[in-house]
């Protein structure tokens, strides 16, 4: 995997974002949305360095979603022609009572499915329906086809075992197996 860098700037937010890195270090604003960030970049093996300018005074929403882009964006630079990636991987991550899955595919067409009904509708100041925004704008720009879901009582939990799931899987379908495209078609 090839090391990435992005600056993206909008009138919404400034993003600094390099992959893989020797450490993470995330900064969002958004102290939720940093520790789910951390988990999944852990769990997947990735580390990277992430800063985050938003406009919070506004909400979080264009925050969480230009990271998802822009995390996005630096995954497909980095993968490259994607010879030899595994491309196909899932993971199961229980949390307490919740329990999450995490199915995906690399290969440049893009589908979010989320199955989530978090009972609290914010944790700290992360919105629960912001996690389906994230989803969705890092599957478009990382062409990544996503299935997921998670079960529980505690918005906090479910969020965090959806994160962790998505970095076990993301992690395993980034490993090099091979030396070609892995696709009957020969190319993704």
């Amino acid at each position: 995997m090839k090391i990435s860098s992005i600056t993206r700037e909008t009138k919404e937010t400034k993003i600094k974002l390099t992959f893989p890195s020797a450490e993470s270090s995330i900064s969002t604003g958004i102290g939720f949305f940093d520790h789910m960030l951390t988990a999944m970049t852990f769990y997947a093996g990735l580390p990277l360095e992430l800063s985050v300018t938003g406009d919070l005074n506004v909400d979080a929403h264009h925050t969480v979603e230009d990271a998802g882009i822009a995390l996005g964006d630096v995954l497909t630079a980095a993968l490259g022609d994607k010879l030899g990636i595994r491309r196909f991987a899932h993971a199961y991550i229980p949390m307490d009572e919740a329990l999450a899955f995490a199915a995906l595919d690399i290969c440049g067409r893009v589908y979010v499915k989320l199955d989530a009904d978090f009972p609290q509708e914010a944790i700290g100041e992360y919105d629960s329906c912001l996690t389906e925004e994230f989803l969705r704008a890092f599957c478009q720009h990382a062409g990544i086809t996503l299935h997921a879901g998670v079960t529980g009582k505690n918005a906090h939990h479910m969020t965090e075992a959806l994160f962790k799931a998505l970095g076990v899987a993301l992690g395993d379908a980034v490993q090099v197996t091979g030396s070609n495209v892995t696709s009957t078609k020969g190319v993704l």
